[in-house]
């Protein structure tokens, strides 16, 4: 049964970075619509949400059948665990590039603003948090998934940003109200972006440690 059962977490583990690449590359192409305004590349994040959605339940399907004809023990246990997690966690990537894309969309109806804010560093910290957190589930870094969980930080203070300038802006442009709060919006979804990656680097510790590092606590 051993060996049936590890065929069957090499499936799954399989699936489920076929899922990470789906969606880093959903979250690359609606980062590159909003630097671009390219409404049309926007579309194609937003139409093709479902696969992300297939992938997502096929993986859970998996993990839950393993877990009723095997009842694995031990780290094969943890394995599961963790992945349905990961596994949730990437389908809510993928739903955060289709806002972002759906933001991308309404603004692109509208004039363009010459807006101080650059997003530049925060999508590209994000996008690396995304890469770094899937590597470090490949390779079973834990070093790796501890310098994701560290690097959130650095997103929020962004944000932050994002929301003081763009709050100053509505001041100084009444008129512009809309395409103020969907810019708005992308740093949220960009922040909630970096979130989930997080949420897949402290599973990876989980996976390899057994700890849960989820708030800053560390158990067996």
């Amino acid at each position: 049964m051993s060996k049936h059962l590890h065929r069957e977490l090499a499936k799954i583990k399989k699936q489920t970075l076929s899922l990470g690449a789906l969606v880093e590359e959903r979250a690359r192409m609606a980062v590159l619509a909003v630097e671009t305004r390219d409404a049309g590349l926007a579309q194609k994040v937003i139409d093709a949400d479902w696969e992300v959605d297939e992938m997502e339940i096929e993986i859970e399907e998996e993990c839950l059948k393993v877990l009723a004809l095997y009842q694995p023990v031990a780290v094969d246990l943890r394995f599961l665990v963790a992945t349905i997690k990961i596994n949730n966690d990437l389908e809510r990537i993928g739903d955060e590039a289709v806002n972002i894309a759906e933001r991308l969309v309404v603004m692109a109806k509208r004039p363009p603003m010459t807006f101080l804010f650059d997003y530049t560093p925060m999508a590209e910290k994000v996008q690396a948090m995304l890469k770094m957190s899937l590597d470090a589930l490949v390779h079973l870094d834990v070093q790796l998934a501890f310098n994701v969980i560290t690097m959130d930080d650095d997103v929020d203070a962004i944000q932050v940003q994002a929301y003081d300038r763009i709050k100053e802006a509505l001041k100084e442009f009444p008129d512009r109200v809309g395409y103020l709060i969907n810019l708005l919006l992308v740093s949220r979804h960009l922040e909630r972006l970096a979130d989930h990656s997080t949420n897949i680097a402290e599973e990876v510790v989980y996976l390899i440690e057994g700890n849960i590092v989820r708030h800053g606590v560390r158990s067996i």
